[in-house]
């Protein structure tokens, strides 16, 4: 889950972002909150985030100079100017010194939650996405059957698998188990079929990305193993009753 941290010594900023935070698709995400540079850079060593919302006028350190030494240490943190300053000159500095997004003050709702949706749908993306080369080398490192709890395991291979096109017979010989003994210890143990265990996975991680970004249906489909958007969209509304573009409006609500 991506992680927030507000930098700003204007402790009614802190509590406007927190408030629109707290109101949107994005409130189960953890805040964190410092008045100054040196207490940001310190929850920055503890705790990676995802996303810095950083004032440009900090008491111990300039807020460009700020984000740019974040940046050089935690690269792959996105960093959004929050200011009043409307200057073109600091527009620039932000751009070219690698940020991420500029926004004035007073801050608006729409305008941020439209930044984050987009920063946020690349952390998502990356972790509902483990065809990256790096997360299928964890992957099969880290997936080990335990014979003495196959079904277990099973699910455990479901959950590493999740985005390949993955059979039942394949479980079943990663336990080293015959499909149809498998078939019925898991139905027995699970309370639902292997497909269905499948389905219901895969349906759970599309609802992540359809909260939380603006990714094509085929995208999101793809991302979560289902061989088509037409498909997904089938077995969305099978399960859901309702369409994933239903299930996504939803949440346009908190955006206004």
């Amino acid at each position: 889950m991506a992680d927030i941290l507000i930098v700003d010594d204007d402790i009614e900023t802190r509590q406007t972002l927190r408030s629109i935070l707290i109101d949107s698709p994005y409130r189960d995400f953890p805040i964190r909150e410092a008045d100054t540079a040196e207490k940001g850079l310190a929850l920055l060593k503890c705790k990676q985030h995802t996303v810095l919302l950083t004032d440009l006028f900090l008491p111990d350190m300039d807020g460009i100079e700020f984000g740019k030494k974040v940046l050089k240490n935690h690269p792959n943190t996105h960093v959004v100017a929050v200011t009043h300053l409307q200057m073109f000159q600091c527009v620039q500095e932000c751009i070219n010194g690698g940020f991420s997004a500029y926004l004035l003050k007073p801050i608006a709702k729409n305008e941020l939650l439209q930044v984050l949706e987009r920063l946020i749908a690349i952390q998502l993306v990356y972790q509902t996405a483990p065809i990256l080369e790096k997360q299928n080398t964890l992957s099969e490192e880290l997936l080990e059957a335990d014979l003495g709890n196959p079904i277990e395991s099973a699910m455990k291979f479901i959950q590493f698998k999740y985005f390949e096109p993955i059979t039942q017979k394949e479980a079943a010989d990663f336990v080293y188990l015959s499909p149809s003994h498998f078939s019925r210890i898991f139905k027995e143990e699970a309370g639902k079929t292997f497909v269905e265990f499948l389905t219901e996975y895969r349906i759970a991680k599309s609802k992540n990305l359809l909260r939380m970004t603006s990714l094509p249906m085929d995208v999101i489909a793809s991302q979560t193993g289902f061989s088509s958007a037409a498909y997904f969209s089938t077995t969305f509304k099978r399960q859901e009753n309702q369409t994933p573009s239903e299930y996504r409006n939803m949440f346009s609500k908190f955006v206004k």
